[in-house]
């Protein structure tokens, strides 16, 4: 953990024990409170590191930052950040993927699987090395396909992650957590959601003894909290160049969002960091990335990293501060002490006893401090901050509470980090503040390790605006001060919404059981409906007040839309209460735009209740609808059209929904025409494309994605939530071999066409410029009885220029960024007289779904570092009485002979390993205690500076890696 002071960088035994009384201080302080037995087991290792933890008797490594995403590559948009932390402040950055990528494409080769995630693995290692990232950690859960669903990932990777995260996080102790967007918004990776749910759910839970309480109990843990929470990116704008942190504009004015420039030059590296990033993501070649473009060499052209405040237990700077638009603003208050503010060490928290809160109603803020274990912080005050209007009144019960005192948990404590001279500058100005006055409080002498708090009363006046607002709160003490605060959303005691789609009511229900309020909202509530179709939109309506109510619902609808009412009332809504109120809505002018090229129909929905009116601005999407003819014969499946074989609309499919525009009609585009048979699907696909991409071998007929190919996807009934319920099957219209090929993906169930679909056909005709596919799909296949009123549908077409096995181009029916992910936003398709067979079921079967993923013990480079961090490779070390590791190894012709002495039975991992890599390796079961020869071949001979890396897997689950030269 390395700082800086007022007067420049800290020596590194200073910083350590610096970092080491804020880690102290936020273990002890920021938890529920605990029997004594229990406080005693979560801060007897506080003195010193958890080593029964680790792979030996060494700490475990201790970083300063930790980044927790989902794949390997998702960090590399923000490695011009942690490589300008790094060089300027000596910051030990880390990156967790809790999977490697096994589910992803890959533009180098045929490996998939766990092939393809020792390749992808491999990958960020150097990658982050080029930001100086040196440790890089692997959950080892599963990566499957692209899917837009956050509660598939959690099922998926079952219950045991947030475990893992959790002992990661104490184990590595980092003061800053970053991450990825936890919210649903269209297009975000299923994936990515989760990651960022679990990194703000360790957050708290890290810091809480009663969370995972055998990390402590068996493994020797300890509790820890780290300093700050952020995500990567953020909602607003912002010019580029170097002011584009000064400049940003958050579309949540109460939002604390901090930029960090990537225009700035590395002084090691002669380049700007946005270079030195860019060259750091081409490594990830396998996801196509060799061929990203340079960077503007203009400076002026850059922008920033962005990185959204979730929560903190430490100060931090006051937004519209010089130090917010600093690149330290993230590190400040956890790992930088910027001139006149608090100690490093000092925790600083905001607090208010509820988040919706209405004008006219009061509502208690607690503001609590605690000076650094070993630093005073001698006199201190503190005074609240609110909107100006609002009325502030000091509680008597403010003051000072001895170190031994209870004190507020994770989830009530979220502090905030930077802070601010003392005397009088330490109020620095709010937007929207009123001077101290009556909302300041004296705190008393804050000696070393002690704490002080502050208890106000906030009331928003009667016409206060709705919507976010800040409560803010300064400290002054006589060794510097401090700034932090938490978001309140004004409401009127009814508010009315639209009914959310299935993902963001899980999102809503996840923000409510996690209890950050403050994530709320991020996703604009939209409703598909098809063209000159009708739908039923629910209005949701909840009472937030503490009394029964009544009232009205109104909808206004854009040019376009009519309803059956406009308007609705309900009575008697209990408070608390929620009840929806149902519209029926039509698309009355189908000549409206679909898909993205009509984008979001905004309309205003207006709530009243006792105490007034609340407008909200939810929208429709219109997607594409098509009506699909009986044939009176089933076509023939030979990549030609014959008369009369499709009476249907030709559908145009040449609309952007991903990459770059194509250039011409010449370039990429296309047409669709379907027709039904008996009890099967035909559908002929026309596309022009002048530039054909990489013709792959048949026996590599997978990854559509990185060649031209064609996507057909199905949803049996209309109503599914994610992929894992529908039919999707995509064409290559030809391979190296000559013949097309077909397969299933990131659906009901994924493999070779033969195999997943057994019955379907296809057959195509490629020509100079253009090529034609057609195929038949029994409806049999499909997961589930297609319900003919609403069968979703959408036609895809994925269009590479390119040998590299990389495309640029997507187009379709029914377009939307990540739209292949997201059933809701397909295009609807009747089939008027057709009937499913009574005896066929309208549930899904089970998914099937990829569960294999690579093992950090089959990763020689996460054995690797095992050793060197003394981290266990993915899961709780082995415990003494049933550890091993490798005592010796001695090269022979065509072998080394390794020794391996253990404390019970086991599995061992053995690699042989060189300058050149891995020259050997072999798993063994070693069956009882003791000492144990094994025999490694060798695929080569053997390099400069050979070594044995061994992982070793106990029978209760436990880890250990060792690691010995070679003689």
């Amino acid at each position: 953990m390395h700082v800086s002071t007022p007067t420049g960088p800290a020596p590194g035994t200073r910083a350590r024990r610096a970092a080491a009384a804020l880690a102290v201080a936020a273990a002890l302080t920021l938890v529920p409170a605990v029997p004594a037995a229990a406080t005693a087991a979560a801060t007897g290792a506080a003195t010193g590191a958890a080593t029964g933890a680790a792979t030996g008797a060494a700490p475990p490594v201790d970083l300063d930052a930790l980044f927790i995403g989902a794949h390997p590559d998702d960090e590399a948009f923000t490695l011009s950040t942690l490589g300008q932390w790094n060089e300027d402040h000596d910051v030990r950055t880390g990156v967790v993927t809790v999977t490697r990528g096994e589910g992803g494409g890959n533009a180098v080769g045929p490996e998939e699987g766990p092939a393809l995630g020792r390749l992808r693995g491999a990958a960020p290692r150097t990658a982050v090395g080029k930001a100086a990232v040196r440790e890089v950690f692997n959950l080892d859960d599963v990566d499957f396909y692209y899917t837009v669903s956050a509660p598939l990932t959690d099922q998926v990777w079952g219950g045991d992650t947030l475990e893992k995260v959790v002992r990661l996080v104490r184990l590595t102790r980092p003061e800053i957590l970053l991450t990825m967007d936890p919210a649903p918004t269209p297009g975000n990776h299923g994936n990515h959601q989760e990651a960022a749910r679990l990194a703000v759910e360790a957050f708290r839970a890290a810091a809480d003894p009663e969370a995972f309480p055998e990390q402590l109990r068996e493994e020797g843990l300890r509790p820890f909290a780290p300093a700050r929470l952020l995500t990567g990116g953020a909602r607003g704008t912002s010019r580029t160049g170097p002011d584009c942190a000064s400049t940003f504009r958050p579309a949540n004015a109460a939002q604390n969002v901090f930029g960090v420039w990537s225009g700035r030059t590395s002084p090691s590296r002669g380049r700007t960091w946005a270079a030195v990033e860019r060259e750091a993501q081409r490594v990830y070649a396998s996801q196509g990335w060799a061929g990203f473009p340079d960077v503007p060499s203009d400076p002026a052209q850059l922008g920033c990293d962005f990185f959204t405040q979730v929560d903190a237990r430490v100060p931090f700077p006051a937004p519209g501060s010089a130090a917010a638009a600093a690149p330290t603003a993230v590190l400040d208050g956890a790992l930088t002490r910027a001139s006149g503010t608090a100690p490093l060490g000092t925790l600083f928290g905001l607090r208010t006893s509820v988040f919706d809160v209405r004008p006219g109603t009061p509502f208690t803020v607690e503001v609590s401090v605690k000076a650094p274990p070993r630093e005073p912080l001698g006199r201190s005050s503190v005074a609240l901050r609110v909107p100006e209007g609002w009325q502030v009144s000091t509680s008597p019960s403010t003051g000072t509470t001895p170190k031994t005192a209870t004190s507020p948990g994770p989830d009530a404590t979220s502090p905030g980090p930077d802070a601010v001279p003392p005397g009088p500058s330490t109020t620095s100005p709010v937007p929207g503040a009123v001077s101290p006055g009556p909302g300041s409080a004296g705190l008393g002498r804050l000696a070393a390790g002690r704490s002080g708090s502050a208890t106000f009363k906030v009331t928003p006046p009667s016409g206060a605006a709705l919507g976010r607002a800040r409560i803010a709160a300064t400290l002054t003490t006589e060794h510097g001060g401090g700034y932090t605060d938490r978001q309140v959303e004004v409401v009127r005691s009814v508010r009315g919404a639209q009914q959310p789609l299935p993902q963001v009511a899980q999102y809503e229900q996840w923000i409510a059981e996690t209890g950050v309020p403050q994530l709320r909202g991020l996703v604009t509530p939209v409703l598909t409906l098809p063209s000159g179709g009708t739908r039923q939109v629910g209005v949701q309506v909840t009472n937030v007040s503490d009394a029964p109510a009544s009232g009205t619902v109104r909808v206004d609808l854009p040019p376009g839309f009519t309803a059956d009412r406009t308007q609705a009332p309900y009575t008697g809504l209990a408070a608390g209460s929620t009840t929806t109120l149902p519209f029926t809505v039509t698309n009355s002018d189908p000549t409206l735009e679909t898909s993205n090229e009509g984008g979001d129909y905004t309309y205003t929905l207006t709530a009243t209740g006792p105490d007034g009116t609340t407008t909200s601005r939810p929208a429709l999407e219109l997607v594409p609808a098509t009506t699909v003819p009986q044939a009176p014969a089933a076509p023939a499946v030979d990549g030609t059209e014959s008369g009369g074989e499709y009476g249907g609309p030709a559908l145009d499919i040449s609309r952007l929904w991903e990459g770059t525009a194509c250039s011409s009609a010449a370039d990429c585009s296309g047409t669709a025409k379907l027709t039904w048979h008996d009890d099967t699907l035909y559908v002929l696909v026309h596309v022009r494309d002048d530039v054909p991409g990489t013709r792959l071998a048949a026996s590599d007929c997978k990854r559509h994605w990185r060649t031209d190919s064609v996507e057909i996807t199905l949803d049996p009934r209309g109503t599914s939530e994610n992929t894992s319920t529908t039919f999707k099957t995509a064409v290559l219209p030809a391979t190296a071999e000559g013949p097309p090929c077909h397969l299933r993906d990131a659906d009901n169930r994924q493999g070779p066409g033969e195999e997943t679909a057994p019955g379907m056909r296809v057959a195509s005709n490629v020509s100079a410029g253009a090529y034609t596919v057609e195929l038949s799909i029994p409806l049999a296949v499909l997961p589930g009885a297609v319900d003919p009123a609403h069968l979703g549908l959408n036609i895809l077409v994925y269009d590479s220029d390119t040998q590299d096995r990389t495309g640029q181009t997507r187009i379709g029916w029914s377009t939307w960024g990540g739209v292949q992910g997201d059933p809701y936003r397909w295009g609807l398709a009747t089939l008027p007289a057709y009937q499913p067979p009574p005896d066929r079921p309208t549930t899904p079967p089970d998914p099937i779904i990829p569960d294999t993923a690579l093992s950090s013990l089959d990763s020689p480079q996460s054995l690797e570092q095992s050793v060197r961090v003394h981290v266990p490779p993915s899961g709780p070390a082995s415990p003494p009485s049933q550890t091993a590791r490798a005592v010796s190894a001695t090269a022979g012709h065509e072998a080394v002979r390794v020794t391996f002495r253990a404390a019970s039975r086991g599995q061992a991992h053995l690699f042989v390993r060189d300058d050149g890599g891995t020259a050997g390796s072999r798993v063994v079961p070693i069956p009882t205690k003791g000492t144990t020869t094994v025999t490694v071949p060798l695929t080569r001979p053997l390099g400069a500076r050979p070594t044995v890396v061994a992982g070793w897997q106990s029978p209760d689950g436990g880890t250990a890696a060792s690691q010995v030269p070679v003689r």
